[in-house]
């Protein structure tokens, strides 16, 4: 694979990881006291034109409001 293609690929998925990130500890925060609680979450990824649908699936567990 080109070092262009590793770099952009690299780049996506940073971005993905850390606006997901925030999204959940955004979503966390507003829910309240979600301690005791576990959350089943899915990430869908699509490419378009390449016929691409890749699921994640697993679990986040809550946290206590500080």
């Amino acid at each position: 694979m080109s070092d262009d293609f590793n770099m952009s690929m690299r780049k996506f998925l940073k971005q993905v990881g850390v606006t997901s990130q925030q999204a959940i500890e955004k979503a966390m925060r507003d829910g309240g006291d979600t301690a005791g609680q576990t959350f089943q979450a899915k990430m869908v990824l699509t490419i378009d034109g390449l016929d691409v649908e890749h699921i994640v699936t697993g679990e986040i567990q809550g946290q206590s409001e500080a």
